[in-house]
């Protein structure tokens, strides 16, 4: 009879971005033995990279302990249980080599079933127990658990104390602004600022102007109308231009250079699912999901580059919103209930894993947010 193993592999991070840690136990699946545990921490990174790495954990612990058994995993990462079980694509490029990775390890036949959080505690403690210095790598049953060294901070981390600030400045209006069409990202009819909208964005670099000295660089999304506001804001801080495409506009596919009412006319079912569901994209554009993902593997690099220093991004509505939501622990769902006025700032500061808003949806002096 071929022996069948259970894997149970969570992760998480603290900030998602922050801290992050996975937990992997390795299980005879007919007793419910525990076979080995492993809880490891990873430095900076996201929760869905701290997941994948929780399933290449326990997959490696399979191939070393149990290589000929049959593998079945169990996870509460919908994301990764659908992309491994080959019913949804991958298309972010960071966890394009995690899935691969995960692939080469996993035995033919092996099976993915999604669980609710309580039942994968067991690997959800053991995340926990590494990121709260308890424990270190694979432990084989009747062994101790092995100790955690004590942590060094992450390589460009900043330190409790010195925050990692994010001034976001959303671009000038567009003629897609003032006719409140759907404009997305780089495969978008790309507008470029109208005469207003560089006007809005002069206001709002004199307003920065005072802060010239703490700002450590512009970075700004690739596209059109956020690079052209890029540059006046940039010019008058007497810094360069860093380009982060990960910070790019949802891509609105068909629906692009469209209002709402003509959406609503020409695609009306799929509009209606789109605003109810976070998974959904128009024909050949993005979902909130995905632009989440890529936004805050974005957020990371940003992170780490600048730790510790103020730095200016110019981007769009979707992606400064999916920031603030990040920053203040509320559910992706939270977009649909912001407003964002064109060339308006907002604040964010990253205490270590602590991020905290400090200004949102704010305007110079004497315009007006309406």
């Amino acid at each position: 009879m071929t022996r069948r193993v259970l894997i149970e592999a969570d992760g998480g991070s603290r900030g998602n971005p922050g801290p992050a840690a996975y937990g992997a136990v390795l299980k005879d699946a007919d007793t419910g033995a525990v076979i080995a545990e492993d809880g490891t921490t990873l430095g900076v990174a996201t929760n869905n990279v701290a997941e994948y790495s929780g399933l290449i954990a326990g997959l490696r612990m399979a191939a070393d302990l149990a290589p000929d058994a049959e593998v079945e995993v169990r996870m509460d990462s919908k994301l990764v249980v659908e992309q491994m079980s080959g019913r949804w694509q991958v298309k972010h490029p960071d966890m394009k080599p995690l899935h691969a990775e995960a692939s080469r390890l996993a035995p033919a036949g092996t099976t993915y079933t999604w669980v609710p959080r309580a039942q994968n505690s067991h690997a959800d403690r053991l995340a926990n127990e590494a990121l709260d210095g308890k424990r270190s790598g694979v432990t084989v049953a009747g062994e101790e658990p092995p100790a955690a060294e004590k942590a060094e901070p992450a390589q460009g981390w900043s330190p409790p104390g010195t925050p990692t600030t994010v001034i976001l400045v959303r671009h000038g209006a567009t003629p897609h602004t003032t006719e409140k069409r759907f404009s997305g990202g780089l495969a978008s009819a790309n507008p470029g600022l109208s005469d207003e909208g560089r006007d809005q964005v002069r206001a709002a670099a004199e307003w920065l102007a005072p802060l010239a000295d703490r700002v450590d660089a512009v970075v700004a999304s690739p596209v059109r109308r956020t690079r052209e506001s890029a540059e006046i804001i940039a010019e008058r801080l007497g810094r360069t231009i860093e380009e982060e495409p990960g910070f790019a506009e949802m891509e609105f596919g068909t629906w692009d250079g469209l209002t709402f009412g003509e959406v609503s006319q020409r695609h009306p079912d799929e509009m209606k699912t789109w605003l109810g569901s976070l998974d959904h994209a128009p024909g050949g554009g993005e979902s909130f999901r995905s632009v989440e993902e890529r936004v805050l593997a974005a957020l990371g690099r940003l992170l780490e580059t600048h730790a510790g220093r103020t730095v200016v991004v110019v981007s769009h509505v979707t992606p400064i919103k999916i920031l603030v939501a990040q920053a203040v622990g509320a559910p992706l769902e939270a977009v649909f209930r912001m407003e964002l006025s064109a060339a308006s700032v907002s604040v964010l500061s990253w205490y270590d894993e602590r991020p905290t808003m400090r200004l949102f949806n704010a305007l110079p002096p004497g315009s007006s947010v309406l």
